[in-house]
Formats: structure tokens, C-alpha cells, sequence
């Protein structure tokens, strides 16, 4: 799942300008949101949808593995799971060594 997103950090974009610039239709992304529960975006208070840069490039990423790949969305839903397993064991890692470099400039 996407990260909450600051409202006063991150450009947003409403659903037209977001699907505007997937080059699909606002339902398109609603039922992407259904389907793919990761892509989901972040909400205002009354409900509005809004998309960050890391919302479109998981958006980018469906669209690509269902226009070009011509997979499912099982297939796709299945290739984000596998994809999204390997790089959590890798942020793992990362966050481990970055400790330990930190321990380092530490110690005298």
C-alpha cells in the first residue's frame, strides 16, 4: 500500500489530470483502485480522490503489465505480489546496513 501523502509536501492530481496523463479514462482508474488495492490514492477529508508521483508509477506499472504484457488482472495483481516480495526483503537489508553504517561514523 501507498504511503498517506502531506497535502502540503506533494503536487496532487485529481482523477481527470491523473488519467489524462495515463492516457485512460477516469473510470479506467476507478476500477484499477478496485482491483488493485496498492494503487488506491489518497483521499481528502470529503473524499475526493488525489494521485501523487508514486501513486502514477504504480499506475504506470498496471498499465503496462495489463496493455503491453496482455496480462490478466489476476496475472497482474500476481506479478505486483511477487514483485513487492522481493524488494521488502531488500529494504530490509538496506535499512540494516544503513544502521550499521551509522554505528560506524559513531564510534571513534
Amino acid at each position: 500500500m501507498l504511503k498517506p501523502v502531506a497535502p502540503a509536501t506533494e503536487k496532487r492530481l485529481r482523477i481527470g489530470q491523473a488519467a489524462s496523463r495515463l492516457g485512460v479514462e477516469p473510470y479506467v482508474l476507478r476500477f484499477w483502485e478496485e482491483e488493485f488495492p496498492q494503487a488506491a490514492p489518497a483521499r481528502t477529508p470529503k473524499g475526493q480522490r488525489y494521485y501523487t508521483e508514486e501513486h502514477l508509477r504504480m499506475l504506470e506499472r498496471i498499465k503496462h503489465l495489463l496493455y503491453v504484457e496482455k496480462l490478466t488482472i489476476k496475472g497482474a495483481r500476481q506479478k505486483l505480489e511477487a514483485s513487492k516480495a522481493r524488494r521488502e526483503p531488500l529494504a530490509l537489508i538496506r535499512r540494516e546496513l544503513e544502521e550499521i553504517r551509522r554505528m560506524l561514523r559513531e564510534k571513534p
